[in-house]
């Protein structure tokens, strides 16, 4: 029997949903992958894999599948979980950074307490697109002292470039599998 390869599981797992949500846009929606246990664990396994045995003390997950992913990386890592939330959405004293959208500005927030100074982060999310969105996390992350290791996708769309905004930053960018496009 042949095992299959990561990239190909991973593809096969994601559903694309075309001109969603607008015209000329294919959507990678991740549910699918969720929903697959063998795909869901293999892709936690190799978001973690090259932290394995290495001091982390949090991973960060953006709203809202970075949360589910984020999550299931903390445990995997035995390190903490903090949720980055859209503006709003926190009860506690929090830090908040605003970022760039395709069309215009938004802001996401976290509890202040949440990192503490040198802490070691990895960020995780479902997808990386045009970068806006991590940007402000990594930048969020080390306006509160955060040691940002690494930021984590599984999806990475390279045409629009957001991996090498997070790169220029000075953070290593892990993704599973590439889709050209939109």
């Amino acid at each position: 029997m042949q095992t299959q390869s990561l990239e190909s599981m991973l593809e096969q797992s994601i559903r694309t949903i075309p001109d969603y949500p607008k015209p000329g846009v294919m959507f990678r929606d991740i549910t699918t992958l969720l929903g697959d246990a063998r795909a869901f664990r293999r892709a936690v396994d190799e978001l973690v894999h090259p932290w394995a045995g290495q001091r982390i003390d949090k991973v960060a997950g953006m709203e809202a599948r970075g949360f589910i992913l984020g999550g299931a990386v903390a445990h995997q890592l035995s390190a903490g979980f903090v949720p980055i939330r859209k503006k709003g959405k926190l009860p506690h004293a929090k830090v908040s950074i605003a970022y760039s959208l395709e069309y215009g500005l938004d802001e996401m927030e976290m509890h202040e307490d949440a990192v503490t100074p040198g802490e070691r982060v990895i960020l995780v999310d479902d997808l990386i697109a045009t970068g806006g969105t991590a940007e402000g996390a990594v930048k969020l992350l080390k306006k509160i002292g955060a040691n940002v290791v690494a930021a984590c996708f599984v999806i990475d769309l390279p045409d629009l470039g957001g991996a090498q905004k997070i790169r220029d930053l000075g953070v290593p960018v892990r993704t599973l599998v590439a889709f050209g496009g939109h």
